[in-house]
C-alpha cells in the first residue's frame, strides 16, 4: 500500500525585514483565472484567559501570515510592479492584525470571552476584505501606477503609526 503525503509549505510570518519573492508563491492557478497573481494572507489568533476578582484577562497572540501553497502567479504576466502590489496585500493584512490587537487590548471581556474575541475577529476580517477589494479597485490591480504609489505611501505610514506589539494583555 502506498500512501502519499502532500507537503505543505510553512506559512511565512509578516516581517518588515522580509519582502515577498515570486519563489514564495507555490500554488497553482486555474486556467480560468483572469488575475496575474493572488496573495493568500491572513490573520490568526490564539489565547488563554483567566478571571481575577471578577475581571477577565487575556494572554493573546495575533499573527499575520502569508500562505505559499494558496498563493500563485503567472510568470509570463508578472513583473516587479505586480510583486509590489502583492506585497502590499500582505502589508494590509498586517495592518489589520495590528488593528485587531488594538481592539482586543481596549476591550473588556466577560465569561463569554471566546465568543467576544471571535466577534472582534470576524469584524476585523470583514473590514480587511472590504479594504483589500478597495485597494484592488482603486489601483486597478496595480495597473494605475499613480494610485498604487498613493496606496504604498498610505500603508507604509499606517504601519509606522500603529504598534506592532504581538502580545495583548
Amino acid at each position: 500500500m502506498v500512501t502519499s503525503v502532500v507537503a505543505q509549505e510553512e506559512p511565512i510570518p509578516w516581517s518588515p525585514d522580509r519582502k515577498l519573492q515570486w519563489s514564495d508563491f507555490k500554488g497553482t492557478h486555474f486556467k480560468t483565472e483572469w488575475a496575474a497573481a493572488t496573495t493568500a494572507s491572513g490573520i490568526s489568533y490564539s489565547f488563554s484567559s483567566y478571571e481575577k476578582e471578577g475581571q477577565w484577562y487575556l494572554d493573546l497572540l495575533v499573527t499575520c501570515e502569508f500562505y505559499p501553497d494558496k498563493s500563485w502567479y503567472q510568470p509570463e504576466l508578472c513583473d516587479s510592479a505586480i510583486l509590489g502590489h502583492e506585497q502590499l496585500h500582505f502589508d494590509i493584512s498586517e495592518f489589520f492584525a495590528r488593528k485587531m490587537r488594538q481592539r482586543l487590548s481596549k476591550s473588556k471581556f466577560t465569561k463569554n470571552v471566546k465568543a467576544e474575541v471571535r466577534s472582534i475577529y470576524k469584524e476585523v476580517l470583514k473590514e480587511l476584505s472590504y479594504f483589500q477589494n478597495k485597494y484592488d479597485h482603486e489601483t486597478n490591480f496595480s495597473r494605475n501606477a499613480e494610485k498604487q504609489n498613493e496606496w504604498n505611501k498610505r500603508i507604509a505610514k499606517a504601519l509606522l503609526e500603529t504598534d506592532s506589539g504581538y502580545n495583548v494583555n
